[in-house]
């Protein structure tokens, strides 16, 4: 088998993974579903590379309103590399403590909200605290991780505790113990990594799961699609009823702040 045939074995096994936890993703689904029809949101979090899942979740071609995208440019900003605003930065920035309590200092969340963290090691502080945070505020938490990394990987934070400790579901990429999945002759270690795969698959069996739910309740969501499949006007239609009834269910996460 030669590295290609190996990534892409080792990536239908991960197919295979996400496929066995279809009841927890109909019970995400569920949840989000809930919070979507009281006209609440599902507040999306992902540190470095899992901030790859939470542009994945919204906005972008088949997706829809109900998912508050919280991307925090400090923790994920990696085209730079080194330099001002590098990745040294944003890697010890993910580990302060009291950080996560900050950005969510900025919306007013409701019991009726959902949560939905990703990180692959489940082991940042970050991350961590805000599904913490999400859990006081009475909020349902549902957690991304791979499961044999952070198995294997040890808390940043001084009591030890995982993302898997504070999350009332959690969903496994199928990634293997560090990410990388493909060994190379000579190499002394591996590469391309798999939580991504993995990730983007939960994503999508979720989104389409509450598409689903939403549908069925009488309340279709509005999807972003592409002019060749329902013609410019029909698109373009879509794109602002959409992208408006984003604003107005956001609007509501800033009506009670600090109050």
């Amino acid at each position: 088998m030669n590295v290609i045939q190996d990534y892409l074995q080792q990536s239908r096994k991960i197919i295979e993974t996400v496929e066995a936890q279809q009841q927890a993703i109909q019970q995400a689904a569920q949840w989000f579903t809930r919070s979507i029809l009281a006209g609440r949101m599902v507040h999306v979090f992902g540190s470095g590379h899992s901030r790859i899942m939470v542009e994945e979740m919204w906005p972008r071609y088949g997706s829809f309103p109900g998912f508050n995208p919280i991307v925090e440019l400090s923790l994920t900003f990696h085209n730079l590399v080194v330099g001002a605003n590098g990745q040294r930065q944003a890697m010890f920035l993910e580990n302060v403590e009291g950080l996560a309590n900050r950005i969510l200092r900025n919306f007013d969340i409701g019991e009726n909200d959902c949560a939905l963290i990703i990180s692959s090691s489940g082991c940042n502080i970050v991350p961590i605290e805000m599904a913490e945070l999400f859990q006081q505020k009475k909020v349902k938490v549902t957690a991304i991780i791979s499961q044999k990394h952070a198995l294997v990987s040890g808390s940043k934070r001084k009591d030890g505790k995982k993302l898997s400790d504070f999350a009332d579901l959690v969903l496994d990429t199928g990634a293997p113990e560090g990410d990388a999945m493909v060994q190379v002759p000579g190499l002394q270690t591996p590469v391309a990594p798999g939580s991504t795969v993995g990730g983007v698959l939960l994503i999508n069996t979720i989104k389409a799961e509450t598409a689903r739910l939403l549908t069925e309740a009488g309340l279709p969501p509005k999807v972003l699609t592409a002019s060749c499949i329902v013609g410019a006007e029909k698109a373009e239609q879509l794109f602002e009823s959409a992208y408006d009834e984003h604003a107005h269910r956001l609007a509501g996460l800033y009506l009670n702040v600090g109050k």
